[in-house]
């Protein structure tokens, strides 16, 4: 069943978010308003070396005020492709330089609520450029043994969801095992 919108008018918005109500009518013929929120696009690397191990980032969150592993990612600028979002912020983020880049999975995550699109990339091999330009972005950045990766999922040491995504894909991967 497909619900019909009839126009869109926005509450808020900044160079990071939009919140928008949505005059929508569903298939039962009610109409009403429903909030959306539009999100710039996200793009996210997994850089994985020879020895099996992917380039993680130990970052706090303060709106969950949680500690987390994360793989690099960040906001496509206006312009940019994914795939040049994705490596930029390698580089950004870490110092590290990613091999060639390939798209890996796509997602959206809660698309009942937002329009967000993750462009997950897998990268094969790095090489480091020197210390990173985003000194704001984690306490750490390590090679993990994607063989942990599983143990640190259920840990809740990883949550992010564009992360958890393209970790749980690179882990289905034949290819990597």
């Amino acid at each position: 069943m497909e619900w019909k919108t009839h126009g869109e008018r926005q509450i808020y918005t900044n160079k990071w978010v939009n919140l928008c109500l949505v005059d929508v009518q569903q298939p039962d013929g009610r109409r009403w308003e429903y909030h959306v929120v539009r999100l710039r696009h996200l793009a996210v690397a997994a850089v994985v070396n020879d020895q099996q191990e992917v380039l993680m980032m130990w970052r706090h969150r303060f709106i969950t005020d949680s500690w987390a592993w994360e793989l690099p990612m960040g906001l496509v600028e206006e312009g940019e492709s994914p795939e040049n979002a994705a490596a930029r912020e390698v580089l950004e983020e870490t110092g590290w330089r990613p091999g060639p880049i390939k798209p890996l999975i796509y997602a959206e995550p809660a698309n009942g609520i937002t329009d967000s699109q993750h462009h997950v990339f897998r990268a094969d091999g790095a090489t480091y450029d020197g210390p990173p330009t985003e000194e704001n972005e984690s306490d750490r950045i390590e090679w993990i043994p994607l063989s942990e990766v599983r143990g640190m999922i259920d840990r809740r040491e990883i949550l992010s969801s564009g992360s958890l995504v393209g970790l749980l894909y690179l882990l289905m991967d034949e290819s990597i095992r």
